[in-house]
Formats: structure tokens, C-alpha cells, sequence
């Protein structure tokens, strides 16, 4: 007879960084909708706008064609060709499309590949907190060492040149910025940048800018990283169309930077995803030709979004700072007395309105939730409406 692993003896056979890394915050709440059809969620950073009508179509033609297979590992060159023009207009930064750009399966896979072509075994890597929650699990998974530096709400969660030094040891290797800010909305401005880029050079170190929401800036136009002096060698500079060109589904991203880090990275990618789907290499195509007018329109909407839905938050008893990028808001709950888990798990469960706990986010998120509003304003005033209710009866 044969013998019969067990659930211990499979535990065993895992990989222990694999095993006890927990799964993300975000999708639990995610997942807490299945087949509530009464809840509004402000929890999954995920525009409510179709992909433009144009995009769509493009990608029709395509299947009509029979354009269904794979493309270059890189990307297609048409694309490459697209996005070094767009980040040369709209960010003054320039590429080669040839060798400096890669096409990834969304900017998540570019922030994968870039860590996992940088860390060696017990290298620090410097993350500002709060922030996207995979920077660390990444980091992980690739036997380096997260180190949170702590922005605070007192100072609008920029980071600042102190903070950095506070963390600094002779390990620490890369300094993952995300800025406009997921969870907290904040942005940082040219001036601002300059004093990070000098400790930066100063200090050695390869940058990895995560900028998915840099199109979503509200206030002055949006500085990127890789623009400030010295630091294009020095930076990978990671987006995508998911944000911004409303295109989630469709995983289309890219990475930037010097000829060899986009080698080293191009080999990993290769072999482990070959390359980005083909239709939404067309649909990013299309979208950077086409469609940035209905990017402006979905940006203004957003804007006004905003103001709406953080003077609402305002006027039901929810401190919440200005964010001035992303579409979120990272709103105080520290007056209820709850952790962020308990008051996310409540507001669910007792009003029907999905959030996630600002914990999720790391060091500094503690006592605040954050609430997308690329909900539909019907949705957001309506969820105004049940949370002010909710507090009403909490209180």
C-alpha cells in the first residue's frame, strides 16, 4: 500500500519562506464579497471605468486577424517604441527602446524581477511605510532583508533624507519608492526629490520607483525619479496601464533602466513567463496613440472624486490628510477606539462597506483604513452615507 503524505509532512517540504508568508490583506477582504451583493467595496484598488471603447476595439481587429501568438520576450517593438516616446513627452526622461525597456505582466511582475535581479542573500532593502504590500513579500521571497522606514502622518507621509539615515547600514543595497502613495495618496515634489537622490548617490544605492499612479498627481505635475540629476543609471522605473488607462485585466506593464539590469531582468522573464499577452500589448499600443484624451477625462473625474469623497470623510468624524495622488484616501480612525482590523470587520459586517485595514500597509498604518474612491460617486456618497450611520450608532 502506498504510503500516504501527510498535511505536516507536506508542511515540511515547503519552502519556509513560501509557507509562512501571509497572504495579502487585501484579497481577504476582497475575497469577504463573494456573493454579497448589498456591500459596496472601497477595498480593491481598481478603476470602475471600462477600458476606453478605442482600446477594445483595437483588440477586436486583432482576434479578427488571428493575432494570437507570442511576441518578443521584451515586448513588442511598436509598444517599446510607444512608451519611450510617452515617458520622454510626459516625464522628460529618455530610453531606448531596444535595450532600456521591457514589457512585464503588469508592473507587479517589473517589481518581482527587479528585486529578484538585485538581492543577494541578506541585503537590506529599504521600504518606506506604509505602502503597497508587496514590496516586503518580494523581498522575501528573495532572501533579502525588508527594512521599514516610517513615514508619519504628521509630515503628510513624505519621506525624508533623516528617516533614510536612521535605517542605513553597510548592507542595504535598494530603495523602493512608490510615490503618488498607495495606500496614503501623498506625492513628493522635485524639490523634495532632490535631497533623496543625493543620499541615494551618495550612498550607492539602486532605486526602484514604482510610479502605476504618476499620471494620477492632482497638484503640479509629477516628478519621476529617474528624471532628478544622476539618478536615470540608478533607477529601474516601474508602471503600467492599469491605473491610469484603466486597464487592470489586461496585465501590461513596464520596467526602465540601464541596458544591463533590463538584460539581467529580460532573462528571468524569459524564462518564467516568456513574454506579456499579446492583446494587451495591442491595447497598450492603442492606448498610448489613442486614448490619452480619455485618460485626461478619467483623471478629472477622479479629482473630483476627491474632493467628495475626503470632505465627506471629514464631515462624518474621520480625519483624513489631502492625498494629492493614487485614488485613495488613508482617512484616521484612531477616535473609535478600534484597531483598523476591528473597524474594518465591523463596518463589513454590520454596514456593508468594504475597506482595508490601514495594518496591511505595514509600520504607521495602524489606526487608519484605506478607502479607494475609483468607486462611482453614487457608490461613494452612498457608502458615506451607511458609514455615518454606522459611527452614528457606534458612538
Amino acid at each position: 500500500m502506498a504510503k500516504q503524505l501527510t498535511y505536516p509532512t507536506i508542511r515540511e517540504r515547503m519552502n519556509p519562506i513560501v509557507r509562512d508568508i501571509p497572504p495579502s490583506g487585501i484579497r481577504k477582504f476582497f475575497d469577504l464579497l463573494e456573493g454579497r451583493k448589498e456591500v459596496i467595496s472601497l477595498g480593491v484598488g481598481e478603476p470602475d471605468f471600462a477600458t476606453p471603447a478605442s482600446v477594445r476595439e483595437a483588440c477586436i481587429r486583432a482576434l479578427e486577424q488571428g493575432r494570437t501568438s507570442y511576441t518578443s520576450n521584451a515586448g513588442m517593438p511598436e509598444l517599446r517604441e510607444a512608451i519611450a516616446e510617452y515617458l520622454s513627452e510626459e516625464f522628460g526622461v529618455g530610453y531606448s527602446p531596444e535595450q532600456e525597456i521591457l514589457v512585464t505582466v503588469g508592473s507587479s511582475e517589473a517589481i518581482d524581477l527587479a528585486l529578484r535581479t538585485l538581492i543577494c542573500p541578506g541585503d537590506e532593502i529599504l521600504i518606506p511605510v506604509p505602502c503597497y504590500i508587496s514590496y516586503s513579500p518580494i523581498t522575501s521571497l528573495g532572501m533579502g532583508v525588508t527594512v521599514p522606514v516610517e513615514t508619519e502622518a504628521k509630515d503628510g507621509f513624505k519621506l525624508t533624507v533623516e528617516a533614510l539615515k536612521a535605517k542605513l547600514t553597510p548592507r542595504t543595497k535598494v530603495l523602493i519608492l512608490c510615490y503618488p502613495n498607495n495606500p496614503t495618496g501623498a506625492t513628493m515634489t522635485y524639490e523634495e526629490w532632490l535631497p533623496i537622490s543625493r543620499f541615494v548617490e551618495e550612498n550607492d544605492l539602486i532605486v526602484i520607483a514604482d510610479e502605476i499612479y504618476a499620471e494620477l498627481t492632482y497638484e503640479g505635475k509629477p516628478t519621476s525619479f529617474a528624471s532628478l540629476p544622476g539618478m536615470k543609471d540608478r533607477t529601474l522605473l516601474v508602471s503600467g496601464f492599469s491605473k491610469a488607462f484603466a486597464m487592470t485585466g489586461w496585465r501590461v506593464g513596464y520596467v526602465c533602466g540601464h541596458r544591463e539590469l533590463i538584460g539581467a531582468m529580460l532573462k528571468i522573464h524569459q524564462y518564467t513567463v516568456m513574454c506579456a499577452p499579446i492583446l494587451g500589448q495591442i491595447a497598450a499600443i492603442e492606448s498610448l496613440k489613442n486614448g490619452r484624451e480619455e485618460k485626461e477625462r478619467m483623471i478629472e473625474s477622479y479629482d473630483r472624486r476627491r474632493k467628495l469623497f475626503v470632505e465627506g470623510l471629514r464631515q462624518i468624524g474621520l480625519p483624513c490628510l489631502e492625498p494629492r495622488g493614487a485614488f485613495y484616501a488613508f482617512p484616521s480612525i484612531a477616535s473609535t477606539g478600534l484597531t483598523s482590523v476591528q473597524f474594518a470587520e465591523r463596518l463589513l459586517n454590520e454596514a456593508n462597506v468594504v475597506t482595508v485595514p490601514g495594518d496591511v500597509f505595514g509600520a504607521g498604518g495602524e489606526g487608519h483604513i484605506r478607502c479607494t474612491y475609483a468607486a462611482s460617486p453614487t457608490q461613494l456618497n452612498e457608502a458615506l452615507e451607511r458609514m455615518d450611520k454606522w459611527l452614528r450608532s457606534f458612538r
